[in-house]
């Protein structure tokens, strides 16, 4: 039997569920075997997926799960539990704030700010952009096109500058202008972890001492389209830059949606945003309840 269900966020892994629990109305080794199989092949890690999967053996043997539709509530709660946060989840409300923004070419790091910075103004929050990836050409001036069309002040140096200068300069343009929010454009390079390192550290040392007191965020961009690369970018990324959260772009139906459930179990990382479209209202906070829903739709 073949569901007829519109594809989700995550496409098919949504219908191939659906499959398995119209296939199999009665709760047993063999669907809990294939739901393994959906979840693994949509992307969610190996851990993860067993601690679904033990998580609602125990509840169908514990709390006598007799039908697929018990299964199905049974496993959404179990993902959103993964999913929530609390707090964690929500961007920081403190000001000033100053996000840091890292990301590989081609995430949509730069849009993704363009949209955050559309947002906190929509909210009535003063925003300034800092250009600090200094190292990928065009880089600062893809950015300022970007605060043009939003409609946010700008600080930029010429490319190839040191980024820690250019922070020095937004920090103390945050201050005199009274900024609420500054949201920092960075390279973000893995091929060196050391060199990554220092530099993000020699970043955050003249944060700490140009704006004193500001309230930080670090804010990883990954493409969900990538899939379990994603996941991998998010690690490594983790390892080094002491990440708040992550914002997870082009989840537009495409995407294997199991990467969302595995960042937030194994990392422990919250994703705050995801990134829905092209717009530049596209960009929406993360909702683990809704998520969940539409994961398991039934």
């Amino acid at each position: 039997m073949i569901s007829t269900k519109k594809k989700s966020f995550f496409g098919r892994m949504t219908e191939r569920i659906e499959d398995v629990l119209l296939m199999r109305p009665k709760p047993d080794e063999d669907m809990l075997e294939e739901l393994e199989d959906v979840l693994i092949s949509s992307d969610i890690g190996m851990d993860t997926t067993v601690k679904i999967i033990e998580s609602l053996r125990d509840s169908i043997r514990h709390d006598r799960l007799r039908d697929a539709d018990a299964v199905r509530t049974q496993i959404k709660e179990i993902v959103r539990q993964m999913l929530d946060k609390g707090e964690r989840l929500q961007l920081c409300p403190e000001t000033p704030l100053f996000i840091m923004m890292i990301g590989v070419n081609g995430v949509g790091k730069t849009t993704s700010i363009a949209k955050l910075a559309h947002m906190l103004k929509n909210e009535g929050k003063s925003v300034l952009l800092v250009a600090a990836d200094t190292f990928r050409a065009a880089a600062s001036e893809q950015l300022t096109i970007w605060s043009e069309r939003v409609g946010v002040p700008i600080i930029k140096h010429k490319e190839g500058a040191d980024p820690s200068a250019v922070i020095f300069d937004g920090c103390n343009a945050a201050k005199a202008r009274g900024v609420d929010v500054v949201i920092c454009d960075t390279a973000g390079r893995l091929q060196n972890k050391k060199n990554l390192m220092a530099e993000l550290s020699k970043m955050n040392k003249v944060i700490d001492r140009e704006f004193e007191g500001a309230a930080r965020e670090t804010l990883l961009v990954v493409d969900a389209t990538t899939g379990k690369n994603a996941v991998s970018q998010a690690r490594e990324f983790n390892e080094v830059a002491k990440l708040t959260g992550i914002i997870l772009t082009k989840l537009d139906g495409t995407a294997k949606g199991g990467i969302v459930v595995t960042i937030a179990d194994e990392l422990d990382l919250p994703v705050k945003y995801i990134g829905l479209g092209e717009g530049m209202d596209d960009l929406k906070p993360f909702d683990p309840e809704s998520f969940a829903e539409d994961i398991f739709e039934g």
